[in-house]
Order: C-alpha cells, then sequence, then structure tokens
C-alpha cells in the first residue's frame, strides 16, 4: 500500500483531510499516529471547518516540515528549503486542482449553515476530499 492509498484509506474512516496525510507520514518522523491525529486534528475542512486552507495540504505543509523544518537557530538554510518545498508543493497541488482554498475545492463553505447543508446533501466530501488527500499525499512523496 502506498502512503498515498493509506492517507485515503484513512480519510474513508472518518479522520479529516489533515489527519489522514500527516498521520500516512508520522512513522517516518517518530510520530505515532494518535500524536499525528491529535496535532493535525484542528486543521481538517479548511482550518477548523472555516473553509480557509485545504486541510489536505495544511497535512502535508506538516509532513514537509517535518522533513525539512528549522529546528536550529541558525539554520536559515533549512528554514529556506521548507518553504521552497511549500511553495513547490502549493504549484502542483494547485496545478491539479485549481486552488489551495477548501471553499473553492469544494464549490461551498462548510462554515455556514447553508454551505454545510449544500455539502451535506452533494456529499462533496465524500466524493471530492478523497481525491485531495491523495494529491498531497503523492506530491509530498515525491518531495521528500
Amino acid at each position: 500500500m502506498t502512503k498515498a492509498d493509506d492517507a485515503v484509506e484513512c480519510f474513508s474512516k472518518g479522520y479529516s483531510c489533515s489527519q489522514s496525510v500527516l498521520s500516512a507520514y508520522s512513522g517516518q518522523f517518530g510520530m505515532d499516529k494518535e500524536q499525528a491525529f491529535r496535532v493535525s486534528g484542528a486543521f481538517g475542512a479548511g482550518m477548523g471547518r472555516l473553509c480557509e486552507t485545504c486541510g489536505a495540504v495544511t497535512g502535508a505543509f506538516m509532513v514537509l516540515g517535518l522533513r525539512y523544518g528549522k529546528v536550529k537557530e541558525e539554520d536559515e538554510p533549512a528554514k529556506e528549503k521548507t518553504y521552497a518545498k511549500l511553495q513547490e508543493f502549493v504549484r502542483e497541488f494547485k496545478a491539479r486542482n485549481g486552488s489551495i482554498v477548501c471553499r473553492e475545492l469544494l464549490g461551498c463553505d462548510m462554515g455556514t449553515p447553508e454551505g454545510m447543508k449544500y455539502a451535506k446533501e452533494q456529499r462533496v466530501t465524500a466524493t471530492k476530499c478523497p481525491k485531495y488527500v491523495r494529491d498531497a499525499a503523492e506530491i509530498v512523496e515525491r518531495l521528500l
């Protein structure tokens, strides 16, 4: 099973998009799945159902931060590399999907009653989000 398959399977079990992407890679960085679920739990549905940055994207950012992130005060090259990887990720995700903004990807704002009603009626998270989770995990895999 690929990391992308693992992420999509996790999403199908009811975890958020951010949790699904981060947890697929967590073991590589000494983080167990429970820790991954906790740290990324607030980022689903565009960051706490605010429908801002897609949770699959923020989950991917966390994975890239774990791999490339600055950990020493003087390590500016690590910071620059991290930002470059994130920008490359965003370019590819946008090329595949047109946006990194949850409400634009889903065609509704789940932070409003109307948007939530539409999302449920149209099953947007079941029909659209698995692709975003897979895309995020595939792009991360290439960037690691």
